[in-house]
């Protein structure tokens, strides 16, 4: 008899345990769910993107140029739901970054707008980096989103100052001068 007894006590002791485990599981993943939300809601207010309209001339030299027009078109989507599709979005930004190398006009084909897009490359794999952290570091976060404004900005400023400076003309002679300095060239 004590030992049924002794039994019954210890299977009410293990089913009041294990509700104690099932309401502390239930509240801590509900404290989780606030901590995304929240998490969501600062990654959501500080996602701004504002591009810099490109000068007429600029536009229709980088027309021609897919991968930067994909790259803007990806940037300029904002993730609405969740947290997740911030995460996606990041995803996408990074190949569409890593694309630009590819088929850059040949007037824009120079090292300064190489190290630009690198520059942008380094910061969008960042972001990509930090939002899929848990958990994410949302001042990071959005403190990367604004960089990579910051560089998009630069990259399309450098383009519009090659583009200026190819529309300077040159005197005459200047060319000729130019060669003169070049040394790559040997002097037989």
């Amino acid at each position: 008899m004590k030992l049924i007894t002794l039994f019954c006590t210890a299977l009410l002791l293990l089913n009041v345990s294990c509700k104690n485990e099932e309401t502390e599981i239930t509240a801590l993943q509900k404290i989780e769910a606030q901590k995304a939300e929240t998490i969501f809601k600062k990654i959501e207010q500080g996602w701004i993107i504002t591009l810099v309209p490109l000068d007429a001339t600029v536009q229709a030299k980088v027309n021609s140029w897919m991968e930067w027009r994909n790259f803007l078109n990806e940037i300029n989507q904002k993730p609405k739901s969740t947290l997740g599709a911030f995460q996606k979005k990041a995803k996408a930004l990074t190949l569409k970054s890593q694309e630009l190398n590819n088929n850059i006009p040949t007037e824009f084909n120079t090292l300064s707008i190489k190290t630009r897009i690198t520059a942008l490359i380094t910061k969008v794999k960042t972001l990509d980096l930090y939002i899929h952290l848990n958990p994410v570091p949302d001042k990071k976060v959005t403190g990367l989103i604004a960089e990579i404004n910051d560089q998009v900005v630069s990259l399309q400023l450098q383009m519009e100052n090659i583009v200026q400076r190819n529309q300077i003309p040159t005197e005459e002679g200047e060319s000729d001068i130019i060669k003169m300095k070049d040394t790559t060239r040997a002097i037989h």
